[in-house]
Formats: C-alpha cells, sequence, structure tokens
C-alpha cells in the first residue's frame, strides 16, 4: 500500500479510536463500536479523502499492515487490538489476546509434482491468486487434510449474522474414507499480507451458519520466499479456542518437477 494512503487510513481510525464523538478509548476498555459511516465523519473531521470504498479503510488494517501505533501503545502485555465484524456495516476495535500465525522455519518442506499448468502459471495475476491457483491444480486441500475435495466457490462475498459482510477467498467440500463430509474455507495470502486472525472466525462462523450439516475445516495457505527466489508454500489447518486462532496442523509444500523428487526422497516420505 503506498505510504500516503496507509498513513490516511491510520489517521481515521485513530481519530474513531480515541475521539470522544465515537465513544473514546479509555483504561479498561477491551471492546469500540463503530460503524461504516463514522469513517465518513472523521474524514470530515480530518479534511481527508475518504476512499470510494470506505470498506478498503478495513480490510487494509485487518489483512495488510499494523494498527497506528498509538492504538498499539494502548494494548496491555500478551493483548492486542483487532478490528472485528458486528454486524452488517458495523465494526468495532476488539481486544484479544496476542495471536500471530507465522510459518514454522525449521519445518521440512514436502515435494510435490508441480501439476500447475504453465500458461495459468504465466498469466497470474498477483500472489493471491497464484497460490489459489497452485492449490487447487496440484490438489493441495486433498494432500493436506487426507480428503477428496472439490472447489465449489472462489471470493464468496456473503454475510454473517452479528459480523456482517466477509469475503472467502475460497470454499471446498470434500469427503472422507469414513464418508463424512466437509466446508473447507481456504485463506491465501501472498506477499506482504498476513494470515489474519479476524477472517479465519470468521469464514468459520460462515461455513457454521451457510452449511450446517457439513464438518468446518478452515485452512490457510501462505507464499514463503526462497533464497534462490521460488516460493514454498506453507499449509495451515486452524481452529479457534478461548477466542486464540490455534494450529492443529502444519505442512511446508515445494511445487518442483518430477525429476527432481529423487528415490531416496520418496523413501523417506515412507517412512514418517
Amino acid at each position: 500500500m503506498p505510504e500516503e494512503k496507509e498513513n490516511r487510513y491510520k489517521r481515521l481510525l485513530e481519530h474513531i479510536f480515541f475521539d470522544k464523538e465515537f465513544g473514546a478509548y479509555k483504561e479498561g476498555v477491551t471492546r469500540i463500536e463503530f460503524e461504516r459511516d463514522d469513517l465518513e465523519r472523521a474524514a470530515s473531521a480530518l479534511k481527508l479523502k475518504l476512499p470510494k470504498n470506505p470498506g478498503d479503510v478495513i480490510y487494509s488494517q485487518r489483512y495488510r499492515t499494523s494498527l497506528p501505533k498509538a492504538i498499539v501503545d494502548t494494548q496491555p502485555k500478551g493483548m492486542e487490538w483487532i478490528i472485528d465484524g458486528a454486524g452488517r456495516a458495523r465494526y468495532r476495535f476488539f481486544l484479544v489476546p496476542s495471536n500471530r500465525i507465522l510459518p514454522n522455519p525449521s519445518l521440512r518442506a514436502i515435494k510435490i509434482p508441480d501439476a500447475t499448468p504453465e500458461i495459468v502459471a504465466a498469466y497470474a495475476l498477483n500472489d493471491e491468486q497464484a497460490l489459489l491457483a497452485k492449490v487447487r491444480y496440484n490438489r493441495l486441500i486433498d494432500v493436506f487434510l487426507g480428503v477428496t475435495a472439490y472447489s465449489l466457490q472462489s471470493h464468496m462475498r456473503t454475510t454473517v449474522k452479528g459480523i456482517g459482510q466477509i469475503e472467502i477467498d475460497e470454499v471446498y467440500v470434500a469427503v472422507d474414507r469414513n464418508g463424512v463430509q466437509y466446508a473447507i474455507p481456504v485463506q491465501a495470502k501472498g506477499g506482504k499480507d498476513q494470515l489474519a486472525v479476524v477472517q479465519t472466525k470468521q469464514d468459520l462462523a460462515c461455513c457454521a451458519e451457510k452449511l450446517p450439516a457439513l464438518v468446518c475445516r478452515s485452512v490457510s495457505a501462505q507464499f514463503i520466499d526462497m533464497e534462490d527466489n521460488s516460493k514454498m508454500i506453507a499449509m495451515f489447518e486452524l481452529a479457534v479456542e478461548d477466542e486464540r486462532v490455534v494450529i492443529v496442523e502444519e505442512k511446508h509444500y515445494r511445487l518442483v518437477p518430477s525429476a527432481e523428487i529423487g528415490p531416496e526422497e520418496l523413501r523417506a516420505y515412507g517412512k514418517r
């Protein structure tokens, strides 16, 4: 995000967080609710230009950059502010235990024969699209979770009761060897975007509301840049416990030509 836009977004959120017109932060407060229209009022008070899509202010601060330093400085030790959905066009600053989902640098990579069509890899417009395509064409959901999975819908936009409008990068449905059926929301992050606790909670809530007969298993995928300029894919299965997003399983996959997977590696994989 350009620095000027990032600073403008931070100033808007900082104004809402601290200004008495919006309820204002004070020590001991754990949530501050506001509406999308409050962004317009904050922009007017600060004489700043509001983006055409005010929701981009919220999205950017959730997933692309940190909250303003003045807000971060109010966080008690071991806690952090997130921006949560609180209904249609409603949000809240919510204080939760600190939680970061980052790839384990010590985890061994598993080589998978790359089945991504070259024409798809050549014309993917951004990291997120490229990542979703690689996950889909290489059946990494199947490999990672041990199920047979099918893409149901990409970039699903819907509303969830008590949260408001959300977007899921891709939703799979799947079945396992025992006939259990699953809904699998997938969160994909490339570049500098961070895996988001808020999005994981929203994905799980959406599946519980829209596909209640299916077992929900939330998956996040992230590119890891390698020293040779190639990319590895980190896959996480995530769950929510006591307002914290926890890692159920993590695997790293490296997509390579099949000729680069030697007999010794195959034998090693067979002994795991």
